[in-house]
C-alpha cells in the first residue's frame, strides 16, 4: 500500500518538482499551498509523512508543526531557507524529524522521505516490547507516552526514539554515530551538534533538578548512556 505524503509549500515551482519526484517513488501525494490548508489536510487525511516549508502564508511552518505535534507523531521533514544552525535546531525542537535547506535537490528530498518512512516502518515492526521501566520512568512504546511516576512527560518524536534507544540497554554507551544511525536513519554534516541538542533537551525534561543530570550521562569522548546515578 503506497504511503501518503503531504507537501505544504507556497512556491508552486518547488511544490510541483517535489510532487513529481514523490509521485515517481509511488507515494500518494497531497498538496497545500498555505498553512491553514496544510493543517486541515494533516488532520483530515492522516498522512504518513509531511514535507513542511517553514515560511508559509496563513500559519507559518513552525506554528503548523507545533499544532500537528499536539495531535500526532507523524514524521515531519521541514524545508527552510534559513541556514543558521539555531533556526534548524529550533525546528527540530518543535518536533520536526529532519530538515533540508533551500535550494535543495528534489532527488535528495525524495531519498530522505524514503529513509524516514523505512525507519518508521521498522520501528512499528520492532515494537515487540510494549513497555520499558527504568528508575522512576515508564515508557509505553505503542502509545508513545512517558511518565515519571504519575507525571506525564511530553517529548518530541525524536526525543522519544532517543529515550527508547537508551533505556532498552541501560549502561551501554551509545556513540553519536550510532545514535544518528538508529534515531535519525542517516548522517549528514553538522548532525553531531544536533544529537547534543536533543540530549540536552531530553535531560531538561527528565531531570527534576536543573543542572544535575541523573539519568542520561555523558561519557566524554565516547557518547551517552542511560542509568540512575
Amino acid at each position: 500500500m503506497p504511503s501518503t505524503v503531504l507537501i505544504v509549500e507556497d512556491d508552486p515551482h518547488a511544490l510541483e518538482l517535489v510532487r513529481l519526484y514523490l509521485d515517481q517513488d509511488g507515494h500518494q501525494v497531497l498538496v497545500a499551498m498555505n498553512g491553514i490548508d496544510g493543517l486541515r489536510l494533516a488532520r483530515e487525511a492522516a498522512p504518513d509523512l509531511i514535507v513542511l516549508d517553514l515560511m508559509l502564508p496563513g500559519i507559518d511552518g513552525t506554528e503548523l508543526c507545533r499544532q500537528v505535534r499536539q495531535e500526532s507523531n507523524v514524521p515531519i521533514i521541514m524545508v527552510t531557507a534559513r541556514v543558521e544552525e539555531e533556526d534548524r535546531l529550533m525546528g527540530l525542537e518543535m518536533g520536526a524529524d529532519d530538515y533540508i535547506t533551500k535550494p535543495f535537490s528534489p532527488r535528495e528530498l525524495a531519498a530522505r522521505v524514503r529513509v524516514v518512512l523505512r525507519r518508521t516502518a521498522r520501528e512499528q515492526s520492532e515494537r515487540t516490547q510494549d513497555e520499558l521501566k527504568q528508575g522512576p520512568f515508564t515508557v509505553n512504546i505503542p502509545h508513545g507516552t512517558v511518565h515519571r511516576g504519575s507525571t506525564a512527560i511530553r517529548l518530541t518524536p525524536t526525543e522519544f526514539r532517543l529515550l527508547v534507544l537508551l533505556m532498552r540497554d541501560p549502561g551501554r554507551i551509545f556513540s553519536r554515530e550510532l545514535i544518528i544511525d538508529r534515531v535519525f536513519g542517516y548522517d549528514f554534516d553538522g548532525f553531531d551538534r544536533t544529537v547534543d541538542a536533543h540530549v540536552s533537551s531530553l535531560r531538561r525534561k527528565l531531570d527534576s533538578a536543573p543542572g544535575e543530570p541523573r539519568f542520561i550521562h555523558t561519557v566524554y569522548g565516547l557518547g551517552y548512556k542511560f542509568g540512575d546515578a
